[in-house]
């Protein structure tokens, strides 16, 4: 088993800082994710625990021991890339075990422990043939078999269902959130897939720019997003953002925009200093969050808050996305696959009160995260 710590860990080539003091904890037996869009240094923090790149400061301990100092070959980890690296020459059961093979590992055990790998994986009946033989699934599922078999005490994963169609990388999504369950070992996933990373994960780290804004469960990540980087990448369609300000009166907290005057919810007023001042003075500019499906709509005549025209309709199947213009701002609504509607249909909308997000308009921080719904 291993606690895998990454204790202020840097790594910076040449003038390009990749991961800048990134200290975080994965618990022994997690599924954690690493997830964030390209360039934000998720990869390289695989690396560096592997032990592929060198830190350049900092440290990495595995169960409480420093391995940062130590070559890849010393850690007891297995890793799956995004690329199968499959050995076109040999046989499925050859690639299986080719790793328990290099460690000079008796024969029969590696017969042994290819068979029960290839079980795990249903690809039992696939042992005799050759890479070149095999579907995109089935070599992905050799290259986990390949991992898997070495019983290591951690396993690290880069971008494993990347090269896959969407179809099948749904259904790989379950098998490994079933593999995770059977082994019952640390397993630390890179991926930009949000949904991947909603979907498998225990936690989840959202890395930017070689940084991590958050480390929660999938659902604190969704709906109490640290910041506003975090609540626009995890979502798909991603959350709404309309900038506008502040303003009290008679107690009540007001985010005004052009088009929007939207009473705010008892949490987030309490959040806000907002000094009293000739019958409301604001406190500066903010931004405003409302994810699609907290966005409701309706055709009927005087219905909603506030007013918008249609801009387009996309029918997703099971729901429909509706994008709106309010004034100079677009925003996604999801409603019922049954709504109907057409390109410059007025419409009345409603934002789900105690679903909005408030965000600092000079550096993005949540405001009133984390104090209880009102």
């Amino acid at each position: 088993m291993a606690q895998v710590d990454l204790d202020k860990i840097r790594k910076q080539f040449s003038n390009v800082v990749a991961v800048d003091d990134v200290t975080l904890t994965i618990q022994e037996r997690e599924f954690l994710t690493l997830v964030g869009p390209s360039g934000c240094g998720k990869t390289t923090t695989l690396r560096l625990i592997a032990g592929l790149e060198r830190l350049t400061s900092g440290q990495i301990y595995f169960d409480g021991v420093a391995v940062g100092h130590q070559p890849a070959n010393r850690r007891d980890i297995a890793m799956v890339f995004q690329s199968y690296a499959l050995y076109p020459h040999m046989t499925v059961a050859e690639n299986i075990g080719f790793a328990l093979k290099m460690m000079r590992v008796p024969k029969p055990e590696i017969q042994q422990r290819t068979a029960r790998a290839a079980e795990m994986l249903d690809i039992a009946h696939l042992l005799e043939r050759r890479p070149k033989q095999l579907s995109g699934g089935q070599r992905q599922r050799v290259a986990l078999g390949r991992a898997i078999v070495r019983d290591a005490a951690a396993y690290l994963l880069d971008e494993p269902l990347s090269n896959l169609d969407a179809k099948l990388r749904v259904f790989m999504r379950a098998e490994l959130k079933k593999l995770h369950l059977d082994l019952q070992k640390t397993f630390i996933y890179v991926t930009h897939d949000q949904a991947e990373a909603m979907t498998m994960s225990d936690r989840i780290a959202v890395m930017h720019e070689g940084r991590v804004q958050q480390c929660a469960s999938p659902l604190e990540i969704y709906n109490q997003p640290a910041n506003q980087f975090v609540a626009g990448f995890m979502g798909s369609p991603p959350m709404n953002f309309i900038p506008g300000e502040l303003q009290r009166e008679d107690g009540d907290l007001f985010f005004l925009a052009s088009g929007i005057r939207q009473r705010l919810p008892a949490r987030l007023s309490a959040a806000v200093a907002c000094p009293d001042a000739g019958g409301g003075a604001s406190p500066g500019p903010v931004v405003l969050g409302v994810r699609p499906e907290d966005v409701k709509i309706s055709t009927a005549n005087g219905a909603g808050d506030h007013r918008a025209t249609v801009f387009v309709e996309e029918p997703m199947g099971a729901d429909v996305l509706v994008t709106l213009s309010l004034d100079a701002a677009l925003l996604k609504a999801r409603a019922d696959a049954e709504f109907r509607t057409r390109p410059g249909q007025n419409l009345g909308l409603t934002f789900a009160e105690h679903k909005l997000h408030l965000f600092a308009a000079d550096d993005g921080r949540a405001l009133g995260r984390d104090l209880p719904p009102a």
